[in-house]
């Protein structure tokens, strides 16, 4: 995938899953250097999913965010040790109350140099002993992403007192 530019300065695209989209979203479009989060369907088996069919949890997509950065502000190691703080990495299928294989923890790369770095934070992160059970985030190459339908993006800036499970940990 080809990096948008803004004049001379190359963004970066990374596409996270971390349960509900709409918490993801939510915490990361805040984040210095993140210029643009569109919520959607990847890493699964049907092409043009909807939410009304990737809710069944039979598509094999995950709810993701597809984000647009400024590497030179945030990098993709950052970018991803937020991320590890702002869901439960170590439960399967699940986050919160929203349970299924959309709702998986799954980081979605780019390119080897992401893996590489994925594969590095992840090992930081289970060394780090901040959890009590193991990582199971899945590492997955990237392969298509489906924009989300419009009323889920910015869901919860469109309605703050929306449903999240989402939130900082130290």
């Amino acid at each position: 995938m080809e990096d948008p530019m803004i004049g001379e300065l190359v963004l970066a695209t990374a596409t996270l899953a971390g349960g509900c989209f709409w918490g993801v979203e939510e915490l990361i479009r805040q984040l210095p250097g993140v210029t643009r989060t569109e919520v959607g369907y990847t890493g699964g088996d049907v092409n043009e999913p909807t939410y009304e069919i990737v809710k069944t949890g039979k598509t094999n997509h995950a709810e993701a965010v597809q984000i647009t950065f400024d590497p030179t502000k945030l990098s993709y190691e950052d970018l991803l040790l937020y991320f590890f703080r702002l869901h439960d990495p170590t439960t399967l299928n699940q986050q919160g109350n929203d349970k299924g294989t959309q709702y998986r923890s799954a980081i979605f790369y780019h390119d080897e140099k992401q893996k590489k770095i994925a594969e590095a934070v992840i090992a930081k992160v289970e060394k780090s002993k901040k959890w009590k059970r193991p990582i199971v985030t899945q590492l997955v190459p990237f392969k298509k992403f489906y924009k989300a339908e419009e009323y889920h993006q910015k869901y919860l800036v469109k309605n703050p007192g929306g449903y999240t499970c989402h939130y900082l940990r130290d």
